[in-house]
């Protein structure tokens, strides 16, 4: 057997494949921060983790380079899987609910093909939090990541320096198809100088110490909540509806977010009481705004009538051109529809959209374009395979904007909403 990171020419091909679904799968994808990865030396990448499988394919799109990922060791347990998984360049990670067994017999071998890929220059990504949340904030970090690099370091970082790089991940929705992710990559961590400067010291303490400055390198790159505030939903809200008043660049959004939770924060924190009493009307105003249907872009935008009215006109122009999207791609959402219905787990919504979407569409393709050819002039074949291609990213697109016209409607004619907004906000 070779190494993990070996080249391989079938998954070169299909690697391909992949990230132009991934890329399908958003309609803005931005990377920033790019600087911040050494040139050179051996990495490993932590990022944190919201958005299940979704989390890696965005990481794997990034670039050209190739890549080798750790994963949860429990996906592991069936051989032919585990073939599958270490053919896609993924290693497993044991934890303590797989087993102290598995952990003391399995992880050191990971561990040691690991350090064998950061040695080849190979980028290695992990997630820290160890498992997924829907959520603007961090679990506790897991010490994987840190005897990995460590290790590394053990074992040549006298002849090149080892690094953990901070990952942001982004969305602009955890659970909608076809949303916007950005990547912002952190102040990388020089592990090798980090050992040097605490030599002697306890293995364990320089975990913990690692620890915290990768959480808080990790927390400066999203929309960071702190995991043990009770008013979480309360300071969402505030922050959604505050920073998005108006379009613009993810970098901005961000930027707006993190000033709009930190005031928010500080407010609480001087003003306890009155923090209290505003945050219970805020989560009531969400109550509300969820059982009118009311979209929180709606509330940050408040939308006009004349807006309204403008929008409206654009839904009916986009119509006949949904319909005939609608009709083309009907095998691709009719076989998303029931599974999407039967998750327990609301985030992989994004994950199954794109398994439906990497399965279907080309299969819908290579059907619609083999009958347009043999039964059209090429002229007309030829717009029908643009069309095919561009069909079901228009499906869903317009969805979505008929779904925040709908949301503005409603906030139109709902005076009630209206004034406990301006009350509140």
């Amino acid at each position: 057997m070779g190494k993990i990171q070996d080249d391989d020419r079938l998954y070169t091909f299909a690697r391909n494949f992949v990230d132009h679904h991934t890329r399908r799968a958003f309609s803005r994808i931005k990377i920033v921060g790019k600087e911040n990865i050494p040139a050179n030396g051996a990495i490993v990448f932590g990022s944190n983790h919201c958005n299940t499988l979704m989390d890696a394919m965005v990481l794997l799109a990034t670039s050209r380079q190739k890549k080798v990922f750790i994963a949860r060791g429990d996906i592991f347990q069936n051989p032919k899987t585990a073939k599958i998984l270490k053919w896609l360049r993924i290693l497993p990670i044991y934890r303590i609910r797989d087993g102290i067994g598995a952990v003391r017999d399995k992880n050191g071998d990971t561990i040691d093909q690991a350090v064998d890929v950061m040695h080849d220059e190979v980028p290695l990504y992990l997630f820290p939090e160890a498992t997924h949340r829907t959520k603007h904030s961090l679990r506790p970090l897991s010490k994987g990541i840190f005897h990995i690099a460590i290790e590394a370091n053990r074992q040549f970082g006298n002849e090149k320096p080892v690094y953990i790089v901070p990952v942001g991940l982004e969305y602009g929705d955890y659970y909608r198809f076809r949303t916007t992710v950005m990547v912002s990559y952190g102040e990388a961590i020089n592990v090798t100088e980090y050992m040097k400067a605490h030599e002697g010291e306890n293995e364990a303490v320089i975990i913990n110490e690692l620890k915290a400055v990768l959480r808080e390198r990790m927390s400066k790159l999203i929309s960071f909540v702190p995991d043990e505030d009770t008013d979480y939903e309360a300071i969402w809200e505030m922050t959604k509806i505050k920073a998005g008043k108006r379009p613009c660049s993810l970098q901005k959004r961000l930027a707006d977010n993190q000033k709009n939770i930190s005031e928010i924060l500080d407010f609480k924190g001087k003003e306890p009481e009155k923090a209290t009493g505003l945050f219970e009307k805020v989560k009531e105003f969400a109550r509300q705004r969820t059982k009118k249907k009311i979209s929180v872009v709606t509330a940050a935008r408040k939308p006009s009538f004349g807006r309204v009215l403008l929008k409206t006109l654009l839904v009916l122009l986009g119509l006949p051109f949904y319909l005939a999207a609608a009709v083309v791609t009907c095998p691709i959402w009719l076989v998303a529809l029931p599974i999407l219905k039967g998750l327990k787990d609301r985030a992989f919504r994004n994950t199954a959209n794109y398994g439906v979407e990497f399965v279907m569409h080309p299969l819908v393709s290579a059907v619609g374009i083999t009958l347009l050819f043999c039964l059209a002039p090429w002229e007309w074949a030829v717009a029908g395979t643009i069309f095919l291609y561009f069909s079901y990213v228009y499906f869903v697109d317009y969805g979505e904007y008929v779904r925040i016209w709908a949301s503005d409607w409603r906030w139109i004619f709902n005076k009630s909403l209206r004034k406990n907004f301006v009350e509140i906000f």
